[in-house]
């Protein structure tokens, strides 16, 4: 495995968090547990299936997801968090909460996703 160069510390955490709305399945895994992919296209209906399967084989690579292939007709796939990825909810409800302290009138909520 080819190592990565990181600057700093917090590099290591947008690396592995960073990306088009990782946060946001993150957080949904954290707060309703195990999903299927269909389920987790619903809840973030924002991310085209092919950036979210993109987002999800990251964070599989990155040991915060962990994808279970059920040997079923037809393939059943499910996504559920792992230790690593849930140690990262202490983070993630920060962020909920600095965006709900700054949310003004550029911004209207309509499915609220962080569970305050």
């Amino acid at each position: 495995m080819e190592k990565i160069q990181v600057s700093c510390e917090m590099e290591v955490t947008l690396k592995m968090i960073g990306g088009k709305c990782k946060p946001l399945i993150l957080e949904r895994l954290i707060s309703d547990g195990t999903h299927r992919f269909g389920e987790l296209q619903r809840a973030i209906p924002q991310l085209s299936p092919r950036t979210l399967t993109n987002q999800l084989r990251e964070l599989e690579a990155d040991g915060l997801v962990q994808r279970t292939v059920y040997p079923e007709v037809p393939p059943r796939v499910e996504y559920a968090i792992t230790e690593k990825g849930r140690s990262l909810e202490p983070l993630l409800e920060l962020m909920c909460q600095w965006g709900a302290q700054h949310l003004d009138e550029r911004f209207t909520l309509t499915n609220p996703q962080c569970s305050q």
